[in-house]
């Protein structure tokens, strides 16, 4: 019996000793992180103001994408500008050197900083990327709440009070805000890292709780569900491929409807089902949806 004794004590001394390497080893390692974000941040360069006031080349950093043109694949910028501003009904928010919006993903972390947003969903939401020894221009937004994280692929995302920023490729001119509320998650970034607007997105329940991104949507001709006409599935913008109008949809979780193709017009977020639209003051114009 002391034996055993003995033996259960061993393992468990063994099993804590585990642990505690574990959690040593983890917390190295985001210390490491932290510090290597720590000396990118010290290799790059502030400029108070805007870029133009500091004389910045045509061409060049955030002018590089102008308007009409949609936000491509992320390509690290000698130069980014953040600038407190407005943008359609959100006020503040952060805006590019171009006047585009800037936006923060809810599944993203903030302390330590890092981005889940790769792959197709970078290509959807650009991340906001600096070269090392780039520059950030601060107009309204304190360099003290400003940061950059090394993303999987080695490039410095700009951070702001730990966030990551991205833009969103279906804004394709300043003052567009059509990433607000996509899927429940992505909310325009005001000048303190906080959701811009986010009082005003709450999405439209059709069901209980806040709900993950819907990847599927069935529209139905009638209320209630009836008459089930369509469904679409997927990640991105969706058009509706039919001509009649909506008058209910089911969803397994959150998304956005447009009343134009492409994901144009008016918008509204909506999670679960929702059995009439006139009900939310979407009345039988849905065009198109964000999914995902």
């Amino acid at each position: 019996m002391i034996r055993n004794r003995f033996a259960a004590i061993a393992a468990t001394t063994a099993a804590a000793a585990l642990l505690l390497t574990a959690c040593n080893a983890a917390g190295d390692a985001a210390s490491a992180a932290r510090e290597g974000a720590g000396s990118a941040l010290q290799s790059l360069n502030f400029g108070s103001g805007t870029a133009k006031q500091n004389n910045a080349a045509p061409g060049t950093g955030d002018w590089a994408t102008g308007p009409g043109k949609p936000a491509s694949k992320p390509a690290a910028k000698k130069w980014v500008q953040l600038s407190a501003s407005s943008a359609g009904d959100l006020d503040p928010v952060v805006v590019n050197g171009a006047g585009f919006t800037l936006y923060r993903f809810d599944k993203d972390t903030a302390d330590p900083s890092r981005s889940n947003c790769s792959g197709e969903c970078a290509t959807t939401w650009p991340p906001v990327l600096v070269a090392p020894g780039g520059k950030i221009f601060v107009d309204g937004v304190h360099k003290s709440d400003v940061g950059v994280v090394k993303r999987d692929d080695g490039n410095l995302q700009v951070t702001i009070d730990g966030w990551p920023v991205y833009r969103f490729s279906k804004d394709l001119k300043p003052g567009d805000t059509n990433g607000q509320g996509v899927g429940g998650t992505w909310f325009g970034v005001t000048p303190d890292g906080q959701k811009a607007g986010a009082a005003a997105e709450e999405p439209e329940q059709g069901g209980g709780g806040t709900q993950a991104p819907a990847s599927s949507v069935t529209l139905s001709d009638e209320i209630n569900f009836g008459d089930r006409s369509e469904g679409l599935a997927g990640s991105g913008c969706q058009n509706v491929g039919r001509d009649d109008s909506a008058s209910s949809l089911q969803a397994s979780g959150a998304l956005k409807i447009w009343s134009g193709k492409d994901c144009k017009g008016e918008s509204k977020v909506v999670q679960g089902n929702i059995a009439d639209l006139n009900s939310i003051g979407f009345d039988d114009r849905i065009s198109s949806v964000f999914l995902g």
